[in-house]
C-alpha cells in the first residue's frame, strides 16, 4: 500500500542555518529542536524514512513551528520565508522520491506581502499548498487583510493547510498568568484549531471565496467529536446570549453550520489514538480524509507516529477503494500531484 503523508515537517538548511542567528522565537525554536534531528538533518530525516521503504512511503513537507510572523519583523518574516519556499522547492526537484510536494509558509504579519508570496510560490515554484497558522499573532483569520490569501489559494485551487498555534501566555484561568503543565498544547491545540475553523465559517470567508479548500490539522480537532453541538447546538446559535444579538448570523449563512464544517478536509495525524481516528473517519468519510503523521515529533523523534498511525488504519475495516483514498488517491488530487 501507498502512502503520502500529507503533514509532516522540517526545515531547509538555509532557513535552519538563518533561524539559529535570530533572538527570541527563533532562538527557542532552535534549542528545541535541536533535539530532534530529523526536522532539519537530511540525512537522518532520510534515515527515518527509509524504515517504511515497505510501504510506498513518501512526504509532501512543511515547516515545523513556530510561525514565521512570530520570529520577527514584518522584514524579518519576509525573508524567512523566501528561504523556507526556495529551500522546499528545492528540495523536492532534488528528491523527488522522496518529496512528492510542498506547502509554502507565508510572511502573514505583513498580509500584502504574503499574498505576493503566496503567488510566487505557487506560481513559479510549484507549490502544493499553503501552511497558515490558526491565528496570526492573536488576530483571527477572518480579518479582512487576510481575504486575499485565501482567495490567491482558490485561484490556483491549493489547499490551505490549518495549522494550530498557542503557547503558555495563552491562560487557562483568568486569574493566572500562563498555562500550566503543557495544557495550552494538549489541549489548547485542538481547541485553537477548532476556533480558527469557526470563523472561517461564521466571519463569511467560506461563503466569500468560492471553491475555497481547507484542511484542519489533527483530524478536524475538536469538530468530529462534538459533532452534536457543531450541529444541533448551533443551529440555535444566539438562543444562549443575551447581551449581543446574533439572530442575523444563521440568516447570514447560505447553509446549516454543520454542513460548512463537513466540508473542510481533515488528516490522520493523531498521535496513534485508535478511538480517535474511527471517530473522525465516521464524521468526515474516506473522501475528506488523508492520511499524515506529524513527523518527526513522537517520541522516537522521528518513525513512531508513521509506525503508529499505519498501524491504527491498518486495523479499521474499510473497503480497498477507501483505504487507498485515504493513503494516497485524496492526497493525489487535493495537492494536484503528478499521479505516477
Amino acid at each position: 500500500m501507498r502512502y503520502i503523508d500529507a503533514f509532516c515537517h522540517f526545515f531547509p538548511q538555509p532557513l535552519w542555518d538563518r533561524l539559529l542567528t535570530l533572538e527570541g522565537a527563533g532562538k527557542g525554536m532552535g534549542s528545541r529542536m535541536r533535539g530532534v534531528p530529523a526536522i532539519f538533518d537530511l540525512d537522518e530525516r532520510f534515515r527515518v524514512m527509509d524504515l517504511f521503504r515497505n510501504h510506498d512511503y513518501t512526504q509532501v513537507i512543511s515547516l515545523g513551528m513556530p510561525p514565521l510572523e512570530a520570529m520577527g519583523t514584518p522584514a524579518v518574516s519576509r525573508e524567512l520565508a523566501v528561504l523556507a519556499n526556495d529551500g522546499l522547492a528545492e528540495l523536492v526537484r532534488a528528491h523527488p522520491d522522496r518529496f512528492v510536494g510542498f506547502l509554502a509558509s507565508l510572511p502573514m504579519n505583513d498580509p500584502e506581502a504574503a499574498a505576493a508570496e503566496a503567488e510566487r510560490a505557487l506560481r513559479q515554484l510549484g507549490a502544493n499548498g499553503l501552511q497558515i497558522h490558526s491565528n496570526i499573532n492573536g488576530l483571527p483569520l477572518d480579518d479582512p487583510r487576510f481575504l486575499p490569501i485565501f482567495e490567491v489559494a482558490a485561484r490556483h485551487d491549493r489547499p490551505i493547510m490549518l495549522h494550530p498555534s498557542r503557547g503558555n501566555e495563552v491562560t487557562d484561568y483568568i486569574t493566572e498568568e500562563k498555562s500550566k503543565y503543557e495544557i495550552w498544547w494538549t489541549f489548547g491545540w485542538p481547541y485553537e484549531t477548532s476556533v480558527a475553523m469557526a470563523r472561517l465559517v461564521f466571519g463569511g470567508v467560506i461563503d466569500r471565496v468560492p471553491g475555497l479548500k481547507v484542511l484542519a490539522h489533527h483530524l478536524g480537532a475538536m469538530v468530529p467529536y462534538f459533532e452534536g453541538r457543531v450541529g444541533p447546538g448551533w443551529d440555535q446559535l444566539g438562543k444562549r446570549t443575551t447581551d449581543e444579538d446574533l439572530s442575523g448570523v444563521l440568516a447570514g449563512l447560505k447553509r446549516r453550520p454543520i454542513e460548512y464544517f463537513k466540508d473542510f478536509y481533515a488528516d490522520s495525524a493523531v498521535f496513534g489514538s485508535r478511538a480517535a481516528t474511527v471517530c473522525g473517519l465516521e464524521f468526515y468519510g474516506p473522501d475528506r480524509v488523508l492520511f499524515a503523521s506529524d513527523c518527526p515529533f513522537d517520541p522516537e523523534r522521528g518513525p513512531g507516529y508513521i509506525r503508529d498511525t499505519i498501524r491504527v488504519l491498518e486495523s479499521i475495516e474499510m473497503p480497498d477503494e477507501a483505504r487507498q483514498k485515504i493513503n494516497w488517491r485524496n492526497a493525489e488530487s487535493f495537492f494536484g500531484l503528478t499521479p505516477r
